[in-house]
């Protein structure tokens, strides 16, 4: 049976951005006649901000887009994480290089934008040095999947990623590790999002592939963007969704405009949405 979700951190009220993925994985959810998950991703509770996860339960019931199930939580799923990490102990290590260490000698951006970490302590830490993250050990592997929309992904993790936290330096574990294990809980078997996330996946197989997980299918529409080319979110200003919205997020996904959920399915055509990292939002 399909199973999807919508994962939204709360940060802030439902935005245009955020309404594009949630209604793009509910629709593709019940054009398979499949159960359409909530989870809300708030880990990251210094980012976190009070009533925003009710906020975007209610926009979310507000716009007809019912989900199966509770919603799930998280900040309640830490002995989860932790028990994956133990089952990864033995390619994991501990890292005390500051972020201006790592800038320093970085092997350059990799392919999300982030530093390439360099490997500088797999072999151990220096001396006077205190452990400040715990890092995966990565291979010269080549990670394939094929994208519903954007096509055949490929890349290197050790050369374009390097090795990746799983425990960050505040104690937080890190998205990828939780990403994973959460999906996998709830039997996960597509993963629609926006493509700001598409350079993400190759790691989060890699973790799925060393837990014994299964690999969904995996679906990543064009990120919503403002005129500036920046993402929309709360930090660059989204508005809150008002109304309706429904027939703008259609259009913006390629699809034929409607305020009409059920005709929405019929309708559904992941062929349609545009073969594009990011696309403006027009206002």
């Amino acid at each position: 049976m399909y199973v999807g979700r919508f994962a939204p951190s709360p940060t802030g009220p439902l935005h245009f951005g955020s309404l594009v993925a949630a209604l793009a994985s509910w629709l593709d959810a019940r054009a398979a006649r499949g159960r359409w998950l909530v989870r809300i991703e708030d880990l990251d509770a210094p980012r976190v901000e009070p009533g925003a996860a009710d906020a975007i339960l209610r926009a979310l019931d507000r716009l007809g887009l019912a989900r199966d199930g509770a919603v799930e939580y998280q900040s309640r799923r830490t002995p989860d994480y932790k028990a994956a990490l133990d089952r990864l102990s033995g390619q994991t290590y501990w890292c005390g290089c500051t972020r201006r260490e790592i800038a320093d000698s970085s092997l350059g951006l990799g392919a999300d934008g982030a530093q390439i970490y360099p490997g500088s302590c797999r072999g151990g830490i220096a001396p006077g040095k205190v452990p400040r993250a715990l890092r995966l050990t990565t291979t010269h592997e080549e990670i394939q999947f094929v994208d519903r929309v954007q096509g055949k992904q490929r890349q290197f993790l050790d050369t374009e990623i390097g090795d990746f936290v799983l425990l960050r330096a505040d104690g937080q574990f890190a998205y990828q590790l939780a990403v994973v294990v959460d999906d996998a809980a709830q039997g996960v078997t597509d993963v629609v999002r926006g493509a700001d996330l598409l350079d993400s996946t190759a790691r989060q197989i890699y973790l799925q592939r060393l837990l014994g997980y299964p690999t969904p299918r995996y679906l990543h529409v064009p990120t919503a963007v403002n005129a500036a080319g920046e993402k929309l979110s709360k930090q660059t200003g989204a508005a809150p969704v008002r109304g309706h919205g429904l027939a703008r997020a259609l259009a913006f996904l390629g699809q034929r405009e409607t305020d009409d959920l059920a005709e929405a399915v019929r309708n559904w055509d992941p062929a349609a949405i545009p073969r594009q990292r990011a696309a403006v939002a027009a206002p």
